[in-house]
């Protein structure tokens, strides 16, 4: 009821990625492809993951959850942004541009808190092997798992919950493929002081916050596989931690290209440019980085293989 008592604004109309009408088509195609292999890819590696008693363990696990994140996470604007490539005029509902928000903040962050975890568990599986099935505890990685889940959800309602109280005049453009927090801003005829405010401290936080964990957790490994004497020690440690050392650079590092810019005129087509790597290429290449690069994944595929054509 608040919501539209706020707000004068019905409904938004989505720009998209470009208007460019001759890049309509083939950018629709290449969405398409996009997401087709997102939602498959993760879908498959879920049920690897579930299927195979070898991958039920901690590392696998969290893999399973990242994997459902970012199949949810692709499905929450990728119709979306796939319909303004063919409809004249793309729109969505007050409502449903709050409800995308919500999920979408919700999923982003719930990612890099379930990274994060990863991280700290990579950091006890290399650091601590002899205590590691005691530390990592089903009861422990489902706490990690659960907060997580808790801090993504926090984060997601005090953002939408501050963007709600809003009020939308007359401007309903929003020159984006989907509702995000710097997009809707500008449209707002009410001080956004307090979303800017929220947005810095919150987001900010939890930046430092993961790449703190992570950062340390990557130096106590490099300090103990330095002082490894094997080299086989070396490559194993080095393997295990190279699929996430990678999900964490594409992640974090498109995702501050996206957000961490300067004030020009072209920063808002630059910031569309570079939210396309962390919404749709990070979630359609993290089934493919772990298991192109990871063995058990590998003999996964192949016993599951001989079960389905026996």
């Amino acid at each position: 009821m608040t919501m539209e008592n706020k707000s004068s604004v019905s409904e938004f109309i989505l720009m998209g990625l470009t208007d460019q009408p001759e890049l309509q088509l083939p950018l629709f195609v290449l969405f398409l492809m996009n997401y087709t292999a997102t939602v498959m890819g993760n879908l498959t590696l879920m049920n690897l993951i579930c299927l195979n008693s070898n991958l039920h363990t901690p590392m696998y696990f969290f893999l399973f959850n990242l994997s459902f994140i970012d199949f949810c996470y692709s499905m929450v604007f990728t119709p979306k942004m796939l319909m303004s490539f063919i409809l004249e005029k793309n729109t969505i509902s007050f409502g449903g541009c709050m409800a995308q928000l919500f999920f979408f903040l919700f999923f982003v962050n719930s990612e890099s808190y379930v990274l994060t975890a990863m991280a700290y568990d990579r950091y006890v599986a290399i650091c601590k092997p002899l205590t590691y099935k005691v530390i990592m505890s089903p009861k422990i990685c489902c706490l990690l798992i659960f907060s997580s889940y808790l801090m993504g959800f926090a984060s997601a309602m005090a953002h939408t919950g501050c963007m709600i109280r809003l009020s939308f005049c007359d401007s309903n453009i929003i020159n984006h493929y989907m509702c995000d927090i710097f997009p809707l801003l500008p449209l707002s005829c009410s001080s956004t002081y307090v979303n800017e405010l929220m947005s810095s401290v919150v987001v900010g936080s939890a930046i430092i916050l993961c790449c703190l964990i992570i950062l340390i957790s990557y130096a106590m490994i490099l300090f103990n596989i330095i002082h490894m004497s094997s080299g086989k020690g070396w490559s194993k440690a080095l393997g295990t931690c190279g699929s996430h050392i990678i999900t964490v650079s594409l992640f974090y590092g498109s995702g501050l290209l996206a957000y961490v810019k300067p004030s020009s005129a072209k920063t808002v087509g630059q910031g569309k440019f570079f939210s396309v790597f962390y919404t749709l290429l990070v979630p359609m290449l993290n089934p493919l980085i772990y298991s192109l690069r990871n063995k058990d994944v590998k003999l996964a595929v192949k016993k599951t293989w001989k079960r389905i054509t026996s």
